[in-house]
């Protein structure tokens, strides 16, 4: 395709629909400095935060096909907020082209150590034991850790209590101060804490251990095998862009995270990469709509 070989001739905006200096950014910056360097055309990231980031979606997904508007993506964007919210503006699966996979991280379980839990049995026991609901904080109502939680509660056979924060940071300050039982932050929001003991590691959902934490069980090795879940970022553009142009960027994405050093960076930040093409990557986020849907609604979430 004559248009897919010439792309790109113009710099091109990606979009970062959260603020400045957070995960979605610093993936942001190093996908365009990759792609910069790779297709010799300027790519830059333009902060369109708001509305939990669907601002920032809305506004590539009504931009032409042309290859020159791009957007970070996430578990929130494309999962839990258009079936939260019907009416959200954009269909996740029709409304972009998923274009490719950057990284996730997986949702930890952790208590203060003043609890003397130190395992998900443990914290099971505690609860039933202790006869009433126990308090977790997450980064919002529903987050990827609320639907965590509530599934694991709910096979678990014990009573929590929901405590929504304004972000997982402030989450982990009350943890840590003795005023909630347990929380469910992402790995990589939780990851300051755990390096300086500040909090104690029950479980958490990735597919497999950890190295950097290796002495913390996973939930599938805990007998809660269909608790796998990261709460991923991706890249998205328009719906109808070419798929010359979407392999294009697919494959000097997937050279990016090929990389070990940006394995190991990202790594240590708690974040997990996997290689998808598009179209796997448009099946994985079927998928995990037609996974998290149930729990959703279950949950009561589900707007009206």
């Amino acid at each position: 395709m004559a248009a897919g070989q010439e792309w790109p001739t113009r710099p091109v905006r990606i979009v970062n629909t959260f603020a400045a200096g957070g995960t979605a950014d610093i993936l942001a910056r190093m996908a365009a400095d990759h792609l910069s360097a790779t297709l010799k055309q300027p790519f830059y990231v333009e902060t369109r935060a708001g509305a939990g980031g669907v601002i920032g979606v809305q506004s590539v997904a009504s931009a032409q096909p042309d290859g020159y508007n791009f957007v970070i993506t996430t578990f929130s964007l494309l999962v839990i907020g258009p079936v939260t919210n019907p009416k959200i503006g954009y269909d996740p699966l029709t409304g972009l082209t998923n274009i490719a996979y950057l990284a996730g991280s997986p949702t930890i379980l952790v208590v203060n150590p003043s609890t003397g839990v130190k395992t998900l049995p443990e914290l099971v026991a505690y609860a039933k034991a202790s006869g009433k609901s126990l308090s977790y904080g997450t980064s919002g109502l529903g987050s990827s850790g609320q639907l965590v939680v509530e599934s694991f509660a709910r096979k678990a056979g014990i009573k929590v209590e929901h405590v929504p924060y304004k972000g997982a940071a402030q989450s982990l300050m009350d943890l840590v101060g003795g005023h909630i039982s347990f929380a469910s932050p992402t790995v990589s929001s939780a990851a300051g804490q755990l390096k300086g003991n500040l909090l104690t590691p029950l479980v958490h959902t990735a597919k497999e251990r950890m190295p950097e934490y290796p002495t913390v069980p996973t939930f599938r090795e805990s007998g809660y095998p269909e608790i796998v879940a990261t709460t991923w970022f991706a890249l998205a553009g328009p719906a109808k862009l070419s798929r010359s142009i979407a392999e294009t960027v697919n494959r000097a994405v997937v050279a990016l995270m090929a990389k070990s050093t940006v394995e190991t960076r990202l790594r240590d930040d708690g974040l997990l990469t996997e290689i998808m093409t598009p179209d796997e990557f448009q099946t994985f986020v079927a998928d995990e709509i037609a996974r998290w849907k149930p729990v959703i609604a279950q949950a009561g979430l589900i707007e009206k």
